[in-house]
């Protein structure tokens, strides 16, 4: 057998396919298909929901940015011309109308009163639904860092409302309803209602001129976004679709104070707060001066003490209605346990007895002036009553210090 001399020779000899390698096929992916897997994320997107990603929330903010920055690549547009199967990156049309205009402005740049206001018109009757609102600012995601503060208490409020320590109300109002501090669901998205800055206007409208709140809001969303929007089209949106959320009976006082204030005579009847005076003739009770029940009914009040000669917590005797006042989207229960709560310290120590000889004792009778019980309850109605407290030596309100 001849010696091979050449390199040919020896290729040319490997009968059994020796030399016969592939090269490895590399799992580095191209410039250009990184490319095309990021745009193929927009179409999945579109073909799921049946419209373009939108900025209400971090991830559709994302693949919008991402949208907006491949229309303005002419390199990049003709990369992926053959993979745009919804015709997402067409040369934007031509504007044609101040509509094209505003409803392009996805990052909210005419997010602003000044350039609304030249385009209302006043005392003309509007053709489109009156329900929707005038408009609405594009939410905005937050950074991680500035939206941590917000999620343990937006988790707190879901874990509350599950137990039951806070609860669903439905939205009524935007004069009355809507409060700087508060919680609410719109859409089923919870939202903390962070700051309110508005003022009392004169409008025209076309039924006459009204003074009403107008101006903005600060909203932090759940899902890490944010928005300013204008404190009426927030109003409209929990109109249609949107609930108040209660404080919780575990926070602290200021914050359960001001749940109070949401009573308003539109809404829906919780119960009634009263206060009665006994007619015992037992010595021991009838020399109290002073002395009064603070209680809650779920229904009219005289039908809850007709028997109250037989029932222990009337003290076994009979009672006069001093006073009593209708509650609206509260727990009545709760702002009865407030006032309470307020005059721990005066609360009256008696074992009262029933006809079975069994010893309870009452523990909703106090011994406070019917005036200063009165004035409390409006200080929780107007949510001063943080600053205040009773001096019962002196049978006063004071103001902390």
């Amino acid at each position: 057998m001849s010696k091979k001399k050449t390199l040919d020779d020896i290729f040319n000899d490997d009968e059994f396919g020796i030399l016969d390698s592939k090269p490895k096929i590399s799992n580095v992916k191209t410039e250009d298909e990184r490319l095309i897997e990021s745009f193929q994320e927009i179409n999945t997107f579109l073909k799921k929901n049946n419209r373009e990603p939108e900025g209400t929330n971090v991830t559709e903010f994302k693949l919008l940015s991402r949208l907006k920055a491949l229309r303005q690549d002419a390199k990049k547009i003709e990369i992926l011309k053959s993979y745009d199967t919804h015709n997402l990156l067409n040369t934007k049309e031509d504007v044609k109308s101040i509509a094209d205009i505003l409803n392009d402005d996805d990052f909210g740049i005419l997010d602003t009163e000044e350039t609304l206001s030249i385009f209302k018109l006043k005392n003309v009757p509007s053709t489109t639904d009156r329900t929707e609102s005038d408009f609405v600012a594009r939410r905005k995601p937050m950074k991680e860092k500035d939206f941590l503060k917000y999620e343990d208490e937006f988790k707190q409020v879901h874990k509350e409302l599950r137990e039951g320590n806070r609860s669903l109300k439905k939205f009524t109002s935007s004069e009355k309803n809507l409060k700087k501090g508060a919680y609410y669901v719109l859409d089923g998205i919870l939202l903390f209602l962070e700051d309110i800055d508005v003022v009392l206007k004169e409008v025209e409208l076309a039924t006459g001129n009204r003074v009403r709140k107008e101006g903005r809001t600060n909203i932090i969303f759940e899902n890490g976004t944010q928005s300013n929007m204008l404190f009426r089209s927030l109003g409209k949106q929990l109109l249609d679709n949107g609930y108040i959320i209660t404080h919780s009976s575990d926070t602290d006082e200021s914050t359960l104070f001001k749940n109070a204030n949401i009573v308003n005579e539109e809404d829906i009847e919780t119960g009634w707060i009263y206060i009665l005076k006994s007619l015992s003739t037992n010595p021991e009770i009838a020399s109290l001066k002073n002395l009064y029940k603070i209680g809650y009914s779920t229904g009219p009040v005289k039908d809850r003490i007709k028997n109250a000669v037989n029932e222990p917590t009337y003290l076994m005797a009979d009672v006069h209605l001093v006073i009593s006042f209708k509650c609206y989207n509260i727990n009545a229960q709760k702002f009865e346990q407030l006032i309470q709560r307020f005059f721990a310290k005066v609360c009256l120590n008696i074992d009262v007895f029933d006809k079975d000889s069994r010893r309870y004792m009452p523990r909703e009778w106090f011994l406070v002036p019917l005036g200063i019980i009165e004035k409390v309850i409006e200080l929780i109605i107007s949510e001063q009553i943080i600053d205040f407290q009773y001096d019962d030596m002196n049978q006063v309100l004071i103001k902390k210090s």
